[in-house]
């Protein structure tokens, strides 16, 4: 089994092409593609933690569709509905060895010293205290737990 990281899909949010300049002619290609890049690194048996804003509307229809169990940390575009569509849901925030992830990124004061913050909602910017590993960030694809891990080295060496 492996794990995967993703945010920020935005599944059927046709505003969000437009907003964060995402490189889809419409709403149905774009969740084609990214359900196609999702499919093609995860596996049935796989791992999926989803940094939240999965989807705008049928979001079971699209859930479905994809490989792997999914956790989401539930953002701000996320709904109650979300619930009951087998989401494994965590509220607040999730750390795995030295990683801390959320949806929105965490102030400096927030991480504690030896501590990444791995987040989205922020769509392209860069993140100021950690990785943001929205969509637009990840090629529209999930990242595997390991190659976040090598960019965490990475970072830490510049």
């Amino acid at each position: 089994m492996k794990i995967f990281i993703i945010s920020d899909t935005h599944f059927n949010h046709k505003n969000i092409i437009q907003y964060s300049n995402r490189p889809f002619e419409t709403v149905e290609t774009m969740n084609e593609e990214m359900i196609k890049r999702w499919n093609s690194k995860v596996g049935k048996d796989d791992l999926v933690i989803h940094l939240g804003d999965f989807a705008l509307g049928n979001e079971g229809e699209i859930k479905n569709k994809l490989n792997g169990t999914i956790i989401l940390l539930p953002g701000n575009h996320d709904h109650k509905s979300t619930r009951k569509l087998g989401f494994l849901i965590i509220h607040g925030n999730l750390r795995i060895g030295n990683l801390i992830f959320s949806h929105s990124p965490l102030s400096k004061e927030e991480i504690p010293k030896g501590f990444v913050n791995v987040h989205g909602h922020i769509h392209k910017k860069e993140s100021l205290n950690g990785i943001n590993v929205s969509v637009e960030k990840t090629n529209y694809e999930p990242l595997e737990l390991e190659e976040l891990r090598k960019l965490v080295k990475e970072r830490e060496k510049s």
